[in-house]
């Protein structure tokens, strides 16, 4: 069953529990931590953009069109829809010969809020492109048009992008594509659920890529490598995600995803995990995130507290005004759960 996670307290009581799942797992798939249910099964939402930009350029899409790292960042990104998101989308599509009329990831106001008043200020229309998904599906378009696909119809489940995305989350999860349950994903495209042990192995993997298909490790540490440089592009000004990013410093990379979903990799200790929020509130991933890291010695620490990513997140009024706070209430508990047979050995 899923544990609580976080408490949220105003006062001196205990107003809300958020329950959710932790798995933390190695490279070769063994689950070293875990709280609650490493087992539980959700869809990935967002978290599994990292692994999707992964054919795009394992296919020779990304070099054939001379596609940059803040470009592969923002493939990979939930963006806030800032003008230098917009740009390079529009890079993206501009030099695969598109514009943003084909994409098919539908509309929403820009997730950053300054944005978002500046075009209703500008009466300007969020279009696609506006998307926090426009990344995503403009590189899911670089690989319709380098390998010859139809591009009207490449967001459907059958559509060859599309399945090329669940070969590819079975090859990194190392899950049969018969076991991963098919679902659509807020922006239309094939969204995928699995255990969240099965998408901290992937996080791992990538993280280590010794451990993945040959053809895929160097994509994975192109990939990677482009979150971390380009942490900006990963989600936007002020954003958690963004943030833990840059303070990181090259410690890890990170994703977030609808749903309370969460996924960090370590590279320097070829790590992964995965957390899911039960009710699906993304206020509570924070503090359970920096709980994790603060438990397994991921740092750097003293950048963390410096930069106001700590484990304890303020609640305020409407006066700004401090009346609570969101606390972190679980402990990882030590797991033993041998990795999957025939793992890929370090090469």
């Amino acid at each position: 069953m899923s544990c609580p996670l976080v408490s949220v307290i105003r006062g001196d009581l205990v107003e809300s529990v958020h329950r959710g799942d932790v798995a933390v797992v190695d490279a070769a798939g063994a689950l070293l931590y875990s709280v609650g249910d490493p087992d539980y099964v959700t869809y990935w939402r967002s978290s599994a953009k990292p692994i999707q930009v992964l054919p795009i350029i394992a296919s020779g899409a990304a070099d054939r069109f001379g596609l940059t790292p803040r470009e592969l960042a923002v493939m990979a990104a939930s963006h806030g829809g800032e003008d230098f998101h917009i740009e390079a989308v529009a890079s993206v599509l501009s030099k695969i010969g598109l514009s943003e009329r084909d994409l098919k990831c539908g509309r929403h106001a820009p997730v950053n809020r300054a944005q978002a008043i500046r075009l209703i200020r500008e009466r300007r229309e969020a279009t696609e492109i506006y998307n926090n998904c426009s990344g995503k599906h403009a590189g899911m378009l670089a690989l319709a048009v380098h390998s010859g696909y139809s591009i009207e119809d490449y967001f459907k489940v059958d559509h060859p992008v599309q399945r090329e995305m669940v070969r590819t989350v079975s090859e990194v999860c190392e899950m049969p594509e018969g076991q991963i349950a098919l679902g659509i994903d807020g922006c239309g495209v094939t969204v995928f659920g699995m255990p969240i042990v099965a998408m901290a192995r992937a996080y791992a993997r990538l993280a280590d890529p010794a451990f993945l298909p040959a053809s895929l490790q160097s994509p994975a540490a192109r990939v990677t490598q482009a979150m971390m440089s380009y942490p900006e592009m990963v989600a936007g000004t002020g954003e958690f995600t963004t943030r833990l990013i840059q303070t990181a410093r090259g410690a890890l990379f990170a994703k977030n995803g609808a749903e309370g979903v969460y996924c960090i990799g370590v590279p320097g200790r070829g790590m992964g995990i995965a957390v899911k929020i039960e009710d699906g509130n993304a206020r509570a991933y924070r503090p359970v995130v920096m709980e994790i890291l603060r438990q397994l010695g991921i740092g750097p620490w003293d950048a963390f507290e410096a930069s106001g990513l700590l484990p304890a997140c303020s609640i305020s009024n409407a006066r700004r005004e401090t009346v609570g706070r969101m606390e972190a209430c679980f402990e990882l508990e030590r797991r033993n759960r041998r990795a999957p047979e025939n793992p890929r050995p370090s090469a």
